[in-house]
């Protein structure tokens, strides 16, 4: 779970200019990101930009995998 205080701590620090309802309003997406998103980082392997070694030259994600980049994966939940 993410803890809203400290997304509000970090975008008043990466946006010092904003008002606290932007902030807040921000803060309430992203902390409700779990609700509409799930999270299928652990399935990175099924997702076959590793199968080829020349995929590197052609897939962005493959390319910054090489590079030592983490990254998260996210797949949008159905709506009800």
């Amino acid at each position: 779970m993410i803890d809203r205080e400290k997304v509000l701590t970090i975008l008043h620090r990466r946006f010092p200019g904003s008002t606290l309802e932007e902030r807040a309003a921000a803060a309430n997406a992203i902390v409700g990101l779990g609700e509409e998103w799930v999270d299928v980082t652990a399935r990175e392997s099924e997702m076959g930009f590793n199968v080829s070694a020349q995929c590197a030259e052609m897939c962005f994600l493959a390319e910054q995998r090489q590079l030592g980049r983490e990254f998260r994966i996210l797949l949008r939940r159905p709506p009800d």
